[in-house]
């Protein structure tokens, strides 16, 4: 029997995955957190085998502090809506698993069922995307200046925020252009934002 720690701060959603989960003969849900606070206690308390977790679940990431303080418990995390550089973030760390909330009932009881006996989980169409989308070529200082393009500031705006000149502004814009092959900013946050990098 796999014991199953559900890690999901939505009750409906936690309630549908106990439904799934638990029609299946080899598994049982033996508990339930909703938020990150919680997961470590509660699957040391359980002594779960495998803790589905919420991409989204409140408080800081799990899937750490699970495998250093509870490492017989496996990560499988779930996302309503992934994007391929969470789910190379995700499977860089310490999870094993990582799927979409889409996914159909048997393959996520499949997917705990392979995170149970240590292996890979990864929905087939997340791992294409994460595998063909381009690692982030952008500075931290680039990030900080596309993020508050994305908000529609202006160069002058951009500089009094981040304390810089304006031509350094404009060379940052210009820099992540070439790196993202852009048109213009909104394709430049668009196309980081497809991307999640930002």
């Amino acid at each position: 029997m796999i014991r199953i720690l559900i890690a999901e701060h939505l009750p409906l959603v936690r309630r549908g995955l106990l439904a799934t989960l638990g029609a299946e003969p080899d598994l049982r849900v033996v508990a339930e957190a909703g938020r990150a606070e919680e997961v470590v206690r509660t699957a040391l308390a359980a002594e779960a085998d495998v803790a589905v977790v919420d991409l989204d679940l409140p408080g800081p990431p799990v899937a750490g502090p699970l495998a250093r303080q509870a490492p017989r418990c496996g990560v499988l995390i779930l996302s309503a809506a992934p994007n391929p550089a969470q789910v190379r973030e995700a499977l860089a760390g310490p999870a094993l698993g990582f799927m979409s909330l889409c996914v159909p009932p048997e393959q996520l009881a499949d997917g705990v069922r392979q995170v149970a006996a240590g292996r890979r989980a990864i929905e087939a169409e997340l791992a294409l995307a994460a595998l063909q989308c381009a690692s982030n070529p952008l500075t931290r200082r680039e990030l900080d200046v596309l993020r508050i393009a994305a908000g529609g500031a202006r160069s002058t705006e951009i500089a009094d925020e981040l304390f810089l000149s304006v031509g350094t502004v404009r060379n940052h814009l210009s820099r992540i252009m070439c790196k993202t092959g852009a048109r213009n900013r909104l394709d430049a946050v668009r196309i980081a934002s497809d991307s999640g990098w930002l």
